[in-house]
């Protein structure tokens, strides 16, 4: 008698544990689309003017090592905020002089198969070194990007942050792999 009683209680308190989640849908999390740092254009190198493309010519050497991505509900839930920064190394190099770059930067919004561009907007972000640092950390200001209530499934698309390269910075990256 006492067996049945303990195993009803049990299998009571283990349904009482199935009631749900305490999140409705109303309060459930926002969706985020697929954000990415492009391989191809992690790395920034910099040289010298009228230089060559060895060490000693090297002036600034970035990395783009990762973002901050938030997902937010807009006001009455009709789209979706995507808030996004970007997360930069910068290194002086031998030839730098100066105390300060301007990394070139952009973030394009795809659809899920990278087959269109929906939009790209291109960024500016100035890295300034303190006296006797050659090296540093900087998150960029936050963007937001508006995914629209008519954009049906906002993870269906692809964010994806890159430098803004010229082709034979470009094609340095290409030669040199992802590092």
């Amino acid at each position: 008698m006492w067996r049945r009683t303990i195993v009803g209680l049990a299998g009571a308190a283990v349904l009482a544990g199935c009631g749900g989640s305490g999140i409705s849908a109303r309060n459930a999390p926002a969706p985020c689309p697929r954000v990415t740092v492009l391989a191809d254009g992690a790395d920034l190198t910099l040289f010298r003017p009228g230089g060559g493309q060895d060490l000693i010519d090297v002036t600034f050497d970035a990395r783009l090592i990762g973002f901050n991505a938030r997902c937010d509900y807009t006001r009455r839930r009709e789209g979706v905020a995507v808030a996004i920064s970007a997360v930069f190394e910068v290194e002086r190099g031998p030839a730098g002089a100066g105390r300060q770059v301007v990394l070139p930067w952009f973030v394009a919004v795809t659809d899920a198969t990278d087959s269109q561009i929906i939009d790209r907007q291109e960024f500016r972000t100035p890295i300034d070194f303190a006296s006797n640092v050659n090296r540093t950390r900087v998150e960029s200001r936050p963007l937001t990007l508006t995914f629209g209530a008519d954009e049906r499934l906002v993870e269906n698309h692809n964010v994806r942050v890159s430098f803004q390269l010229t082709p034979e910075q470009l094609a340095l990256n290409r030669r040199r792999g992802p590092r």
